[in-house]
């Protein structure tokens, strides 16, 4: 139960209950019952192909028969290697029927990555796109005998296309010849069309139960490799259900699957949630602004999660007015803050809201969500169905008061179970307060008065200059606010005299360059920001790094710079 004395219920939207009433089944059985309920309805619409609800349990089931086939029993680890296309749904759903578990990999991974992706789990198959299969190959080789992989299976991009894309359903040539690619298949590998071709059904009925591990997403952490999140049917039910309530979906949205769905928001949103609640997913297998802005004329889509820069570079499209965008009716995303003036300009000239939220591959995707009716801008929400969350010193874990900085710590029914192979790390990402257990997110942030959340930084991201804390994300929110910037990000720099001080790695606005010069953006936020906030350093650079889930590598921008 949510304490009663949390301000946020007062805010709390009135159509939503405080807590949700789980289903006690599993992921498996949701999709049997919306292909049942739906099964004429599409599932997928990939760049001008559909795949139906009914196809899609069939496909899975088939597959489910192959994976039985090679091996794969109840609880072995199957890990999917590939971008958004209706691959991903079917191999997931196909996992699911086995009884097995799956490992979400980022495609962005390369060969001396992608082996911990295998010993780690004990990865039994992998289902890969065709242009990732020689990484899969070559990283499994290099591993002892005892630890490979007892079967590797791999799918073009272009097995589920339209032999020929209606023009404005295709992607720029580059991207479309990348999918149509057919690249030398690795010695031993199975075809997906062969396997599929195979006709094979799953060996006995699911046995699975709520409880079984199902999911096994990694995460990096502040050290070592990164470590596997253990996710039962049980907590992945509730943000399943929570996400169709909170934002108004049903089996009539339409959504843009563009996050990635390696990424547990991409996951969530776009082969959980989406298929409980049986709505149609517009499949993006990566991003492209100019697709989506047609994508979503095209299809109507009601729905799309996203990330902020995916917005930010939509509105840098010269042809962005020419998109029709009247259908969306919910607009939400997380991984950064939206800057105000992107906010602004989205509600001024679309009537849009953005509805931020919040929550970690441990949570599930979001433990907080602003809702629609009661949006805060540059806010990760409230807790949301059945979370309880506070602020603690990241010292003494003492709750501290409203407005104080701290870490923040969650509890909920969609927490995770655990680090997989770590338990002293499972032990020390757990406090107990007052009887209920809470993790600790390792973010630093801040309550309001309202009980609506604000993200600092990350617990080991902030700058010391001259012993003034400063706090990256906020300064790169005031940055937004320069006419000039359309990126930023903001990293510590050693300093003779302050210890550290502030640098801004910045990608100017395409009519900005040549200009507006560095200078003048420092003088800018001198105008605009508390003096040991604003930027001494500023460096223009064409792009920033950004991960598979298009977040801005923050870090790697910060160990560059600590070498220099």
């Amino acid at each position: 139960m949510i304490p009663a004395q949390r301000p946020h219920l007062k805010h709390w939207p009135r159509r939503l209950p405080l807590e949700l009433t789980v289903p006690e089944t599993t992921l498996w059985f949701n999709l049997e019952v919306t292909a049942a309920r739906y099964p004429h309805k599409v599932a997928t619409w990939f760049l001008g192909q559909a795949l139906r609800y009914a196809e899609l349990k069939a496909q899975a089931e088939t597959l489910a028969g192959w994976l039985q086939a090679r091996g794969v029993r109840k609880g072995d680890r199957v890990a999917l290697f590939m971008q958004n296309c209706p691959q991903f749904l079917v191999a997931f759903y196909a996992v699911m029927r086995a009884d097995a578990v799956v490992v979400p990999v980022n495609p962005m991974n390369r060969v001396d990555e992608f082996g911990h992706y295998i010993t780690d789990p004990e990865t039994k198959v992998v289902i890969c796109a065709a242009d990732l299969a020689g990484i899969v190959a070559e990283a499994n080789q290099r591993l002892p005998e005892s630890q490979r992989l007892a079967a590797l299976l791999v799918t073009r991009y272009a097995e589920t296309l339209p032999e020929v894309l209606e023009p404005g359903l295709a992607p720029q040539p580059a991207i479309e010849q990348w999918l149509r690619a057919d690249p030398p298949l690795p010695a031993g590998a199975t075809r997906w069309a062969d396997a599929m071709a195979a006709g094979l059904r799953p060996q006995a009925p699911p046995t699975a139960t709520a409880d079984d591990l199902v999911l096994l997403p990694y995460t990096s952490g502040t050290t070592g490799l990164p470590k596997g999140c253990m996710h039962t049917h049980r907590t992945l039910m509730p943000n399943a259900i929570g996400g169709a309530l909170w934002g108004h979906a049903s089996a009539e949205s339409i959504s843009l699957a563009v996050v990635p769905m390696f990424h547990i928001t991409g996951m969530m949103y776009g082969v959980i949630g989406s298929v409980m609640a049986g709505l149609t997913m517009v499949l993006l297998p990566r991003w492209d602004r100019e697709l989506a802005g047609r994508l979503i004329s095209h299809y109507k889509v009601t729905h799309w999660t996203c990330i902020p820069t995916m917005i930010i570079d939509l509105f840098a499209s010269p042809h962005y007015k020419s998109f029709d965008l009247s259908s969306l009716v919910y607009l939400s995303g997380g991984g950064a803050a939206m800057p105000e003036a992107v906010a602004q300009r989205l509600l001024d000239e679309f009537g849009l809201s953005f509805a931020e939220g919040y929550g970690l591959t441990e949570t599930a995707a979001p433990s907080h969500a602003n809702p629609p009716e009661r949006a805060k801008l540059q806010c990760l929400g409230m807790p949301i169905f059945g979370v309880d969350s506070l602020v603690v010193d990241p010292e003494t874990l003492e709750e501290l008061p409203v407005g104080e900085v701290g870490e923040i710590i969650t509890s909920g029914p969609m927490v995770f179970q655990g680090y997989w192979k770590h338990p002293d790390a499972t032990v020390a990402a757990f406090v107990e307060k007052d009887g209920r257990r809470y993790f600790r997110t390792g973010d630093l942030g801040r309550m309001d008065e309202d009980g609506y959340f604000f993200l600092t930084d990350r617990l080991k991201r902030m700058i010391n200059a001259s012993g003034f804390k400063v706090w990256p994300s906020e300064v790169e929110l005031l940055l937004y606010g320069h006419p000039a910037v359309a990126e930023a990000c903001v990293i510590a720099s050693k300093d003779e005299y302050r210890g550290e001080t502030v640098k801004a790695m910045v990608v100017l606005r395409a009519d900005a360059k040549g200009r507006v010069s560095e200078q003048d953006v420092i003088a800018w936020a001198r105008e605009h920001m508390a003096a040991y906030k604003a930027p001494r350093i500023v460096q223009f650079v064409d792009a920033l790094p950004k991960s598979g889930s298009g977040k801005v590598m923050w870090r790697l921008l910060q160990e560059a710079e600590s070498r220099a």
